[in-house]
């Protein structure tokens, strides 16, 4: 069993104007094979949260604390994050020229086990993995996320987290683009791990309907840097019934 725990979590990032603070105070604790749904309007601190989790530079934590199995996440490198079992897919997947899919993918899993796996079984490994997600093998072959569309950028995300097996993966509104057949490949492909590697799954979304795919265990509503409500899976039910207002309107 593995938990990864945020107390007190502020965070700000330096703009034209000066330090804006967007994190004001987040406290949650996800344990293995949970699925946590984070929900809120835009500009709540959802994205900041998942990229401080991460040790993104632009955001900077200016108090509280982040623990992964009792280890200090906030003294650890970005890739000490990586290798202690946290995974971030990103909402916009960068390109990366001249490096292809499948070389970036097994020099990942170098990093993450300390050893080259070997690449006969490896290439079988990808080979099923992206079979698993019906992505055509030729991707492999191409450099990361160059030309991709939007759904193959977020199943090449969830390619990734297949084959790292994480102990917790945050997912940043990997929904985002996505039309229904993705959504549907992207979110069973995410399910698999999660069931496969009990990863506690930390999920960003504006919308349910992602939540029609990926059950949630808890839901906790965001709107300007604070946590206002959590609940159960009843919770998102009643977003898509209510939005968001009655939240904006407490917070005024």
């Amino acid at each position: 069993m593995s938990t990864l725990e945020i107390k007190n979590l502020h965070v700000q990032v330096e703009t034209n104007d000066g330090p804006k603070k967007i994190l004001q105070g987040v406290n949650l604790t996800i344990n293995s094979g949970e699925i946590h749904a984070i929900m809120g309007p835009n500009g709540s601190g959802k994205s900041t949260l998942a990229y401080s989790l991460a040790g993104h530079p632009k955001y900077e934590v200016t108090e509280g604390e982040i623990y992964l199995d009792g280890e200090n996440v906030l003294e650890m490198s970005v890739d000490e994050r990586a290798r202690a079992g946290l995974f971030l897919a990103m909402q916009y997947p960068v390109e990366v020229a001249g490096v292809s899919v499948s070389n970036f993918l097994r020099t990942a899993r170098t990093a993450i086990d300390g050893e080259a796996p070997k690449l006969r079984t490896w290439i079988g490994e990808v080979k099923e993995a992206m079979e698993r997600l019906r992505m055509d093998p030729d991707f492999a072959n191409r450099d990361v996320n160059t030309g991709f569309s939007g759904g193959e950028k977020k199943r090449h995300e969830i390619l990734q987290m297949d084959l790292l097996h994480p102990k917790f993966a945050v997912l940043d509104e990997t929904d985002s683009g996505l039309d229904i057949d993705a959504l549907r490949v992207v979110s069973e492909g995410v399910n698999r791990v999660h069931e496969q590697a009990d990863t506690g799954i930390l999920l960003i979304t504006h919308y349910t309907r992602i939540l029609n795919y990926i059950k949630p265990d808890f839901v906790h509503v965001f709107v300007d840097g604070h946590m206002v409500e959590q609940g159960g899976p009843e919770l998102a039910e009643r977003l898509e019934a209510e939005g968001y207002d009655r939240f904006l309107q407490a917070a005024k």
